[in-house]
Formats: structure tokens, sequence, C-alpha cells
């Protein structure tokens, strides 16, 4: 039996991890915590300083009421996770505080070059994404129990996907995409958290049906294909792709829920097959989308030859890349750019303007802070001991990978552009407070991989009477036993 099926096995029947037989103990590191939030903050504030600097040879005459109130968050962010998750990881919360405190500042410079007031209305934002991220850490309590809700998180997220084309409530601002919905004068993008529930529901269906799907089906040029019956979960979720992408007009979305599907179904599955056949749909469903939708083409056509309509389709990706062009290795300063000549630079193009003023320096940085995410997430899967604990962990992950993927390739030309946000950067309450929660999640995953077992607390193991353990009867070959 290989490793992998031994892994398996193991996440599937609730065993403790290898770490677990080693008798590593893993410690709250909370102290470790605090100390590298407190360098966040100074990243944060330190920015925001920067900017006045930079524009008016003083620090803004509001550097103390704005620290103030970031430092309040970070620590009130870091108490909640000293209370109800001690054995959480220590790294997330402040690389995100970091991402953050960095977008708000480069946010308030955008606000100077555009003359518009978003930086305050981030703040609040950020405000109700720790309010999130703290309830979302109390009220979750155990990760599994997510996986009761299964099948009504993923009627929930269709529910979300479908609220922008509903008449009244539906509304377009942003190149055609129809994925807003005003309720009054609160306007969301319910998109943002159906990928929340999408990663949820796809962990809780794959870690009941990974076997079946796992059964060998076809063997072809070494690759092991499956079967026929099995390959309805990849259509369902392949025609709601297709449906996001031609009914709203929202590339981005399409690409990160059909991707978001086949690294979890792989992970699961361990069966290259399934990216084989996910490649040929996504190929097939591009191919499809290009021939017969014009908005489609349009951003293709963009893409390819961004100069050919330099003042027209082309003026946003043109400035985006003279911007980051000008800026060089260490950038021109804050307040020595032009980001603002750049269309929605607060939004989908602010890594452009972190290349412009702070350089290409600043933007591997940023880099770098996301690959800690992903990668701590995907620390958090190899040593969670459930099944669902480990899927539900690598989704999270895939969603940060890919987002930033996406929204990277768009400003530098690689891919088309895709409208996506930057995480924790761009300026947007909707990707800003579901992003929280995705942290409060791999938080409380993280912490139940990292607490230590009552054996090696020294704590006596559970009677088998006990009210919380569950007898199951087992068969054997000769029809006896229990």
């Amino acid at each position: 039996m290989s490793q992998s099926s031994e892994s398996r096995r193991a996440g599937q029947s609730g065993q403790p991890s290898q770490s677990a037989f080693m008798g590593f103990v893993h410690r709250q590191r909370r102290g470790a915590e605090l100390f590298l939030l407190i360098l966040a903050l100074v990243v944060g504030i330190g920015a925001y300083a920067t900017v006045g600097l930079g524009l008016e040879g003083e620090v803004p005459t509001n550097l103390i009421g704005y620290g103030g109130w970031l430092v309040a968050l970070t620590v009130a962010a870091h108490v909640v996770v000293r209370m109800v998750a001690p054995y959480a990881d220590p790294v997330l919360l402040p690389v995100v505080a970091a991402l953050n405190g960095l977008g708000l500042a480069v946010i308030y410079r955008l606000d100077q070059a555009l003359d518009i007031q978003k930086a305050d209305q981030q703040l609040v934002w950020m405000t109700v994404g720790v309010v999130g991220f703290a309830g979302t850490l109390i009220l979750v309590s155990d990760h599994r129990m997510l996986a009761r809700f299964t099948y009504t998180s993923g009627l929930a997220a269709i529910v979300l996907l479908l609220m922008p084309l509903m008449p009244v409530i539906g509304a377009e601002r942003t190149l055609g995409a129809k994925i807003w919905v005003d309720l009054g004068p609160v306007g969301f993008q319910p998109g943002e958290l159906a990928k929340v529930l999408l990663v949820i529901t796809f962990a809780g269906y794959l870690v009941v049906h990974r076997d079946a799907l796992a059964l060998a089906g076809r063997r072809l040029l070494f690759i092991d294909f499956p079967r026929g019956r099995d390959l309805g979960p990849v259509l369902m979720v392949w025609v709601v792709s297709l449906g996001v992408l031609v009914l709203q007009r929202d590339l981005g979305s399409s690409l990160l829920f059909l991707g978001l599907f086949l690294i979890m179904l792989y992970v699961a599955t361990e069966r290259p097959g399934w990216l084989v056949v996910g490649g040929l749909l996504f190929l097939g469903g591009s191919l499809f989308s290009y021939l017969f939708f014009g908005h489609v083409q349009q951003r293709v056509e963009i893409w390819l030859d961004p100069f050919a309509d330099r003042n027209g389709d082309g003026f946003q990706l043109v400035e985006g890349l003279y911007g980051m062009a000008w800026g060089g290795m260490i950038g021109r300063g804050f307040g020595e750019g032009m980001p603002g000549r750049i269309p929605e630079v607060e939004t989908d193009f602010i890594l452009a303007a972190i290349g412009e003023e702070l350089g290409l320096t600043a933007v591997l940085a940023v880099l770098v802070l996301y690959g800690l995410i992903v990668e701590r997430a995907l620390r958090a899967a190899l040593i969670s001991r459930d099944g669902f604990g480990k899927l539900m962990a690598t989704g999270l992950a895939g969603v940060f990978a890919l987002q930033v993927f996406v929204v990277i390739g768009g400003i530098t030309r690689l891919i088309p552009l895709t409208g996506l946000t930057t995480p924790f950067l761009s300026y947007g309450g909707s990707s800003l407070v579901a992003n929280w929660i995705i942290i409060a999640l791999l938080l409380r995953i993280s912490d139940q991989a990292r607490r230590p077992l009552p054996s090696q607390l020294g704590e006596e193991p559970e009677e088998p009477d006990d009210v919380h353990t569950q007898v199951i009867k087992t068969t054997t070959a000769g029809g006896g036993g229990s």
C-alpha cells in the first residue's frame, strides 16, 4: 500500500496524523504571533505616514486616529485567536494584517490622485471583516461541523450566484459584469461569499464520494481516465462556470470556480486523468465562449494586442504596463508617480500602482506574502487529522492561489484580464470581508490540526462507555464479531 493511500485511509477514519504518532507536539506560539503583528503594524502605519510625507512633506494629520484604530482591530483579532483558537497557525494573521495595512495606505495614496474618499470606507470594511473573522472563529468551534451543511452550502452558493441576475436588485457597474446586488443603500458582490460556500460544498462532497471517483476507468497513454458515469460533478461545475461567464460576463469568477473544483478533485482522488478531462472541458468552454460572445472576444483581443486600440479598449492595460515599467526595481516613491491615469486602479489594478510607486521589489514582497498564505494553508491541510479538513484547507489555499494568479497574470499580460480583485489590497467590502472569513476558517482548521491529543497532554483517554463514544458494529468473513 502506498503512503498516500495510508494517509487517505487515516483521514477517512479520523485516526491521528503521522506527527501525532511520532510524539511531536505543537506549541501555541501566540507570543510569536504578537511579535509578527507588531512588525505588520509597522508596515501598515509606516506606509500610511510615508504617503503623507511623499505628497505634502508631513505625516497625515489623522495618523494617530487611523493608527490607533488599526492597532485596536489587530489586537482584537489577536485576542480572539488567543482565546478560542490558541493552537492556530501564528503566521497567517500577521501576514494578512500586513497586506491589509499596505492596501489601506495605497488606497489613501490613490484618494489623493483621484480626488476620492475610499480609504476611510475601506477601513470601515476592514472593521466589518475583523468582526466577521471573530464571529466565524467563535461560532465555528470545530470545522468538521460544516460538513453537515454540504448541500445546504451548495444551494446557498447557487442562490448567491443568481442574485445579480434578478430584476430590481441586480446591478451592472464595471466593464459590463453583472456581479453586483443593490439592497437599498448597501451594495455587495454575492459571488465573493459564494466561493467560500463552494469550498465547503466541494470538500463535503468529495470526502464522501472520492473512493468512487478514484476508481480506475480506462487507461490511455499511461493515464487513468475516469468512468463516464463519474463525470457528472465535473460537468455540473463546468456548466455553472459557463453560466457565470455567459450570463454575468464574469471571466474571473468562472475561471476560479472551475479551477477550484479541479484542484480539490485531483487532491482527493490523486488521479491526473481528472486534470486532463477538466483541461479539455476548459478549452472547449473557452473556444465556445470566444466564438459566440462578444465580451470574451474583446478581452482576448485586448490581451493579444493592447496597443491596437491604445486610447480605447486597451487603455487600462497599456497604462498599467507603462506604470510598472516606469517604477523599475525600487519605484518612484509615494506621490512621485501617476497611478491615477489607470482606470479602476483602486480595484483591479492596485498592484500596478504598487509597481509604479514602490517598484518591482515591493510587488515581489507582496507575492511572497501571498505565497506564505498558500503555504501555511497547505501546511494545515497536511497535518489535519480528518479528510474534510484536508480538502477544505486545500480548497481555501486554491482560492487564494488562483485569484492572485489571474490578477497578476491579467495586469502583466500573461493571460486575459479577468476583473478579479487582489485579496486584502484592492478596495471593496465584499472581497475583504469574505477573505477575512477564509482566514478564520484556515485558523480554525490549523488549530484543530496542531492541538495536542489528550494522551499527549497527560489526560486520561475517554472511557469506552462515555456518552460521546460511538460504538460501530463490524462483521467478519465468518459473519460474526462486533
